[in-house]
C-alpha cells in the first residue's frame, strides 16, 4: 500500500512537492508554493501581478504585507495582551497556565473543565469536559505532534513563522441556554466589515451561516456545510461589531473571532488568511466579490 502511494505521488510531480514540503523538506520559495498551493486546492491558477479574487489577494498578503506585529497578533498566549491593550481585560478568557513542554503540566491540579492547545499551532484545540474521562494518553501525542509542527511550512503564512512553542490551558466557557460556544467570525478590511460567518453545533455536525454586517442572512455558501436560518441577532452585537473594527483597523484583512457566552463577549482569535487563503466558495461570486473589499497597498497609490 505504502509502495501504491509513492507511485502515484511520483506520477504527480505537484503532489509530490506537497508531499514532500510536510515532511520538512521544502524545495521551493513562498511564491512558488502558494501558486502551487491555490492551484490544487481550488483547481484555480494565482494571479499574483494582477491578483482580483479573495483568495488570490490573500496569496499576495502572505508574501508582501509582514509585520512583527501579525506574529504576536496570531500567538495564542500573546494576543491576550495585545487585545488587553487594545479593548480591555474583560474580553479575554482567562488562562489557567501557560507551558512549554507537556510534563509541566499538572493535570490533577486542574479543573475538571478546561481546553488546552498550542499557542503556535492551529486546529490542535482539545475541549475537556470532563477530566474523569481524559484520555491522557491521547492528548499527549495529540499535543506533542503539534508541538512538533511549524504551521508556517502547511501554508507559507508568515506571521506563524518565528512563533515559540508553547502550551496554554485556558478556562472552559459554554452558554448556558445554548449548551455550545457559538462562534462569530467577523471578516474585517481596514476596520470595515464586509461579512459576519456564525458557526455552530461544532462538536458534531458542524454549522456555518454567513451574514452581512446588519446580520441579514447572506447566500454565501463555503465547503458545502449545513447552515441555519432560524439564527437571532445577539444583543450585544453592536458592541461586537465595535469591538471587530477597532482590532482590524489599519490591517487590509483580518478575521475577528469573538464568542457570545451567556451575553458577554469573549476575544477567540485574529486570522490574517481563513482557510489559508483556499477558501471553495459553493458560488465563485463570493470570490470576487470578497477580494474587492481587499484594498492592497498598490490599490491605494
Amino acid at each position: 500500500m505504502r509502495h501504491s502511494k509513492i507511485a502515484k505521488l511520483i506520477k504527480k510531480p505537484l503532489f509530490l512537492l506537497v508531499f514532500l514540503n510536510n515532511r520538512g523538506l521544502h524545495l521551493i520559495n513562498d511564491e512558488k508554493y502558494v501558486k502551487l498551493m491555490h492551484l490544487l486546492k481550488t483547481n484555480n491558477k494565482c494571479d499574483l501581478e494582477n491578483p482580483k479574487t479573495y483568495n488570490e489577494k490573500l496569496q499576495w498578503l502572505k508574501l508582501h504585507d509582514r509585520k512583527d506585529i501579525y506574529t504576536t497578533m496570531v500567538d495564542k498566549y500573546e494576543a491576550k495582551q495585545y487585545v488587553t491593550n487594545a479593548i480591555g481585560d474583560e474580553y479575554v478568557i482567562p488562562t489557567i497556565g501557560i507551558y512549554d513542554s507537556f510534563e509541566e503540566i499538572n493535570f490533577n491540579s486542574l479543573p475538571d473543565q478546561f481546553v488546552i492547545k498550542c499557542t503556535h499551532d492551529s486546529g490542535g484545540t482539545i475541549i475537556c469536559r470532563d477530566k474523569s474521562e481524559l484520555d491522557l494518553n491521547k492528548v499527549r501525542k495529540r499535543i506533542k505532534k503539534c508541538l512538533k509542527r511549524n504551521y508556517y511550512w502547511s501554508y507559507r503564512e508568515w506571521p506563524y513563522k518565528n512563533l515559540k512553542p508553547r502550551i496554554i490551558v485556558e478556562k472552559y466557557l459554554e452558554d448556558s441556554n445554548e449548551g455550545e460556544i457559538r462562534d462569530y467570525k467577523f471578516f474585517c478590511f481596514d476596520g470595515k466589515i464586509g461579512v459576519v460567518l456564525v458557526c455552530t453545533n461544532r462538536q458534531t455536525d458542524l454549522e456555518e451561516t454567513w451574514f452581512d454586517e446588519d446580520f441579514n442572512l447572506l447566500d454565501l455558501r463555503e465547503g458545502g456545510h449545513k447552515n441555519r436560518k432560524d439564527l437571532i441577532k445577539p444583543k450585544n452585537y453592536s458592541k461586537m461589531k465595535s469591538i471587530a473594527k477597532k482590532l482590524s483597523k489599519g490591517i487590509p484583512h483580518v478575521r475577528v473571532d469573538l464568542y457570545d457566552i451567556d451575553g458577554r463577549i469573549y476575544f477567540g482569535e485574529l486570522t490574517f488568511y481563513p482557510a489559508g487563503g483556499y477558501e471553495r466558495f459553493d458560488d465563485e461570486r463570493w470570490n470576487k466579490k470578497l477580494g474587492e473589499m481587499i484594498k492592497l497597498k498598490e490599490e491605494h497609490e
